[in-house]
């Protein structure tokens, strides 16, 4: 019944360890031995996603940067990018500087900050990537950005938030992704709209889908799926409009899911 399974990588497949189970491990290549196309959907970097996916011997399309980029595991191909324009991009380094609130900004797969403070180097620790720190962020924004990332205070950022929805409106994607992370992407780019586009050239209807997630930023991929999960430790807001409520990243809700939804019925009809 299901064709493809878009799984986000932080508190859904990753424990909070930021591991994935071994028993996960093979359950996910028994899936994808079935037939099944497995990816990641992820706010991450694709540097970052990569990592994981080759953990899984993934060879596939991953959703990265919250949807803004899918790019192919061996980058050979682009499928999917939206980046956001250089007015909002502008804007947004003039919102960090007016609150004094950490910002980082993505442009082909390198993180950019303007400080080498606290904040990238957990981030860098977390995501097992580098980062690059210039004088002046203003000086790269030509071309857009990727993703535009503040890290704070989770009250602080609930304000920011809807600042930053009174300012731009439609013409930015903004959600928090943790509790202390608010992302910004171009509109078009969110996990749901860049699943639909993946399924799509893959020749998979919308209800041959699962999309498993835990927060603000899976809401797209949840609605969007034809079977949305959402994790046992999810936030209140994507369980209550998620089709089936999973376990927690830390008992393999994921597991549990590719189990109940694909293999277990899988083995039932042979």
């Amino acid at each position: 019944m299901y064709k493809l399974v878009a799984i986000d990588l932080d508190g859904t497949l990753l424990t909070d360890q930021l591991e994935i189970t071994p028993h996960t491990i093979t359950a996910i290549r028994q899936v994808v031995e079935s037939g099944v196309i497995v990816t990641l959907a992820t706010g991450r970097m694709f540097p970052s996603a990569k990592k994981f996916a080759q953990q899984l011997n993934l060879n596939v399309p991953l959703i990265t940067y919250q949807g803004a980029v899918i790019k192919d595991v061996d980058e050979k191909k682009i499928w999917f990018e939206r980046p956001v324009s250089k007015k909002i991009s502008e804007r947004l380094i003039e919102f960090s500087e007016k609150h004094q609130v950490h910002i980082q900004v993505y442009q082909d797969d390198i993180v950019y900050v303007d400080e080498d403070n606290e904040e990238i180097q957990n981030y860098a620790r977390e995501s097992n990537v580098s980062y690059t720190v210039v004088d002046d962020l203003s000086s790269l924004t030509d071309r857009g950005f990727t993703k535009v990332l503040f890290i704070g205070e989770p009250m602080y950022l609930e304000g920011l938030q809807i600042e930053l929805h009174r300012e731009f409106g439609s013409e930015a994607h903004i959600a928090k992704s943790k509790p202390n992370y608010l992302e910004v992407t171009d509109p078009e780019a969110n996990k749901g709209t860049a699943l639909l586009y993946l399924a799509k050239q893959l020749g998979i209807q919308q209800s041959e889908i699962i999309g498993i997630g835990d927060n603000h930023n899976d809401f797209e991929l949840i609605t969007t799926a034809g079977l949305g999960v959402a994790m046992g430790n999810g936030v209140e807001a994507l369980k209550s409009v998620a089709d089936y409520i999973t376990k927690t990243n830390n008992d393999e809700g994921v597991l549990h899911t590719l189990e109940k939804f694909i293999l277990e019925p899988a083995s039932t009809i042979k």
